[in-house]
């Protein structure tokens, strides 16, 4: 998602791949969080979408998702939406157009985004991306040139990324 969190020439980038219908997901926010106050612009945290087969209203939430991009409101979108992804799993993608109009969002461009597939070609470069780098599970991370997969486990994710973010940026 083009909604990152600098500008575009930052001195440490970390890839975040996430399901937007995935608790894991929701749950390494706090990480996302805590590394943005941490190192504010230096640390470029870019959300990668990577929606799983087994969640299957993932590739909608993404392409909403860029949609809400679209209309300047990214993250506070993704932060929302990761917060229902049991709802999301139970009611599908009406869930997407509340929470476009509960964010005061244009909700029938949400609904036509969907419809006209506007924003698949993003969502489906960003999955062939991660296939190609491995990844398998979310949220996986890549920082440096390094995957790191909290699909299995987020213990110790955020201390591995702040050991590289550190000697990256020479802290």
């Amino acid at each position: 998602m083009s909604d990152s969190t600098t500008a575009p020439v930052s001195p440490v980038v970390l890839e975040a791949w996430f399901d937007l219908q995935c608790p894991d997901c929701f749950r390494a926010l706090d990480d996302v969080r805590a590394l943005r106050e941490k190192y504010g612009d230096r640390l470029d945290v870019q959300l990668r979408h990577f929606p799983l087969a087994k969640n299957k209203h993932a590739y909608a939430a993404a392409q909403a998702a860029e949609e809400a991009a679209a209309q300047g409101e990214g993250r506070p979108y993704v932060e929302a939406l990761l917060a229902r992804t049991a709802e999301l799993g139970e009611r599908g993608e009406p869930v997407l157009l509340e929470l476009a109009a509960e964010l005061g969002l244009d909700a029938e461009e949400f609904d036509t985004a969907l419809i006209d597939g506007r924003h698949l070609l993003t969502v489906d470069a960003d999955e062939a991306e991660g296939k190609a780098i491995k990844v398998t599970g979310t949220p996986t991370y890549v920082i440096d040139g390094e995957r790191l997969d909290g699909g299995k486990s987020q213990e110790g994710l955020r201390e591995r990324i702040e050991a590289i973010a550190d000697r990256l940026l020479g802290a």
